[in-house]
């Protein structure tokens, strides 16, 4: 046998091989990273410190080290300035004008990154934030954009059923084309309504579902795979079927938006609505190594982290995994 030369020793960077698999992306190798340090949708402080944290863990470093060039979007100070003075309740919904103002400024700087053609990753910051990622995806690919959520709740209560009005709940309402007349009105008549089509629509993860959520689900024949239906089948078949839920033949693009808190809090533990019962450290990974693997993937958001929630060692762990997510959905191989 002979021995091996220079040229043989030559490994293509994780961001060579993620761009050369990408269907979709025209700049595979550069990630367009929005960090959106917003809490407007719920009411614990500290998740919009969730972004910086991260940051400040080395993840735009890490995705340096993986071989990726990163476009990182201008005027992270500008969600918390953007608050406005009165925002008084409509209906129940709080916060709304500052949720509407902080997501379409989100939708604004993801679709810059999607009709660049580079990969879009929005770093939160909580849930009410894919209002904005998700109309700046669609704006770019259309309604054959996938959508695969994985997350504990299925944030999917419209205006009219969410008994907290918190609007990290509501999202996929508004995306949906789910909202009544409150949904549709100002603040939010811009959200393009029915951008993501309901057989577009994919859950991983679900473990803890209001009941309202519960009837629309089942109304719309929206897909979602609970941990019940993890722990029967295994998460390599549940990534299976909800791929060939929303993607068949793997021939569209997918946009994951993953709350930190479908993991189980002990592994995640430093987040806001902590369930017991969630997905494991490998079960996490496993979804991003996959969904990367069918090079679809276009956009990811990963929301939730809060620095304030827990210990030291609980803000180093939860910051840790959601990095490590992050890598993961951008090819990061240990072969």
């Amino acid at each position: 046998m002979s021995p091996l030369s220079n040229a043989d020793m030559i490994i293509p960077s994780d961001a060579q091989l993620f761009a050369e698999h990408s269907k979709f992306l025209k700049q595979g190798s550069t990630v367009g990273i929005t960090c959106v340090p917003f809490s407007g949708g719920q009411p614990k402080g500290g998740v919009d410190d969730g972004p910086v944290e991260m940051v400040r863990f080395g993840i735009l470093d890490q995705l340096q080290g993986m071989g990726f060039k990163v476009e990182l979007s201008a005027g992270m100070d500008k969600y918390k300035t953007m608050k406005p003075a009165s925002d008084p309740p409509i209906g129940t919904l709080k916060n709304a004008r500052y949720v509407s103002a902080a997501a379409k400024r989100v939708s604004e700087q993801v679709r810059e990154h999607c009709e660049a053609g580079r990969i879009a990753v929005t770093l939160g910051g909580d849930h009410s934030i894919a209002m904005g990622t998700l109309v700046g995806s669609t704006s770019v690919y259309g309604d054959d954009l996938c959508v695969i959520w994985v997350d504990a709740h299925t944030d999917i209560n419209t205006p009219e059923t969410t008994e907290s009005g918190n609007l990290h709940g509501c999202p996929l309402s508004y995306i949906l084309g789910l909202c009544g007349e409150i949904g549709r009105d100002q603040p939010f008549a811009w959200v393009p309504s029915g951008c993501v089509r309901k057989d577009r629509l994919v859950y991983i993860g679900l473990r803890d579902v209001d009941a309202a959520e519960k009837v629309i689900l089942r109304k719309h024949g929206i897909k979602a795979f609970s941990m019940h239906d993890v722990d029967k089948h295994g998460i390599g078949r549940i990534v299976e079927m909800a791929m060939d839920h929303v993607n068949k033949d793997r021939t569209l693009p997918v946009h994951m938006s993953f709350d930190v808190d479908a993991l189980d809090p002990s592994v995640a533990p430093a987040t806001g609505t902590p369930v017991r019962g969630g997905l494991t450290f490998r079960e996490g990974h496993y979804i991003c190594e996959a969904v990367a693997e069918s090079g679809c993937l276009v956009a990811l958001d990963l929301v939730e982290v809060n620095p304030k929630l827990g210990d030291p060692e609980s803000l180093r762990q939860t910051v840790a995994v959601g990095c490590s997510l992050v890598r993961c959905s951008l090819g990061e191989r240990l072969l």
